[in-house]
């Protein structure tokens, strides 16, 4: 994955991170310190210059740790609930970070000047904890500002991405479910139909009719009702069985599918993709069962690959496992085995 552009500008590993926060350290110095007269000796600015540059580095490790390994592929409300949570987390750590390190910095500057130890927290809690206060808020209030306007910046690119990909495989997914050669068999099949069954070749017509018509108005949708693909792929395995008879075998058991909704045309890719690359005969019957477990639907095969065809460039499951992983924010599971091939594919609650 891409790094985001508040890992890239933080990223303590590359010298010119270093460099820069010298010179942001020198500029806050300048600005609160050596810009006003009488304000002490070279040394106390010097001692002021060490302990922001110190500040600046605990507080950019700290982001790093806290806003790194962010999914991109989860949604905008989920990212901005996230975000909020971990930027809290992120000016409580620095505030407390901040004091533990002020007074660390204290003690040892006490310590190296010859002073007395037993005053530096006293004198801290007494005249020094108001002025902290308000420059450390002040300090995490820029950071603050400039983080919102980065993170900003961030979610637009990652938004306009997933837009994107989304639309390409969306579109991709689409041209692939209008497959030319299914469309030619079928077309040949109610050839053969018309002069024979007039009847059956008119209902096969309405069938085909019907699966076009569903996957033009549903192919772009993030979603659709599981029975309503149901519906779908019981009328596109109609139009196989009219062609191939008995020799392929359909098994839907999905009693809670009302209560679920799946990518669209999502099962025909799966379903297609068995009858493409499996022997069916009379004898040995290709079996696909369709079933929902554990918040899945699973589409399950017997394995009889064909001795002889064109190796696949798997397009179809490529392009429904992106889709999954775009949208569904999971992945997409295939297994196999030597008697059965397994896809399972999330659902939508």
């Amino acid at each position: 994955m891409k790094e985001s552009n508040i890992s890239v500008l933080l990223d303590q590993r590359k010298p010119f991170s270093h460099i820069g926060i010298i010179v942001i350290a020198f500029l806050v110095t300048f600005f609160t310190v050596l810009r006003k007269e009488n304000t002490g000796p070279v040394i106390e600015k010097l001692n002021t210059f060490l302990l922001i540059v110190a500040l600046i580095e605990v507080f950019i490790f700290i982001a790093l740790k806290i806003f790194t390994d962010l999914n991109a592929n989860i949604t905008g409300k989920e990212f901005t609930r996230i975000i909020l949570k971990r930027f809290l987390l992120f000016i409580l750590t620095c505030f407390i970070s901040s004091m533990i390190i002020y007074l660390i910095f204290k003690y040892a500057v006490t310590l190296l000047t010859g002073g007395d130890l037993s005053v530096v927290f006293s004198r801290f809690r007494n005249y020094e904890l108001g002025p902290w206060i308000k420059t450390t808020l002040g300090g995490l209030t820029i950071g603050a500002f400039i983080f919102i306007i980065i993170q900003w910046q961030d979610a637009m690119t990652r938004e306009q991405k997933l837009r994107e990909e989304n639309l390409i495989f969306q579109n991709e997914t689409l041209k692939s479910q209008v497959n030319p050669h299914f469309l030619f068999n079928s077309l040949n099949t109610i050839s053969s139909l018309i002069n024979t069954q007039p009847e059956a070749a008119e209902q096969f017509i309405n069938n085909l009719s019907s699966v076009y018509r569903y996957i033009l108005e549903n192919g772009q949708k993030d979603s659709v009702p599981l029975q309503s693909e149901l519906n779908f792929i019981t009328g596109y395995f109609s139009l196989h069985k009219i062609r191939d008879e008995e020799k392929i075998i359909l098994d839907i058991n999905a009693s809670d599918a009302g209560q679920f909704r799946i990518l669209p045309v999502s099962l025909q890719i799966l379903l297609e993709n068995a009858i493409k690359h499996n022997i069916a005969s009379r004898e040995n019957q290709l079996r696909i069962s369709i079933y929902t477990e554990d918040q899945h639907i699973v589409v399950r095969n017997n394995l009889q690959r064909k001795s002889t065809q064109i190796a696949s460039t798997k397009q179809g499951l490529t392009n429904l496992a992106e889709r999954v992983r775009l949208t569904c924010k999971t992945d997409l599971v295939i297994e196999e085995s030597n008697d059965f091939f397994t896809v399972k594919l999330p659902l939508i609650i």
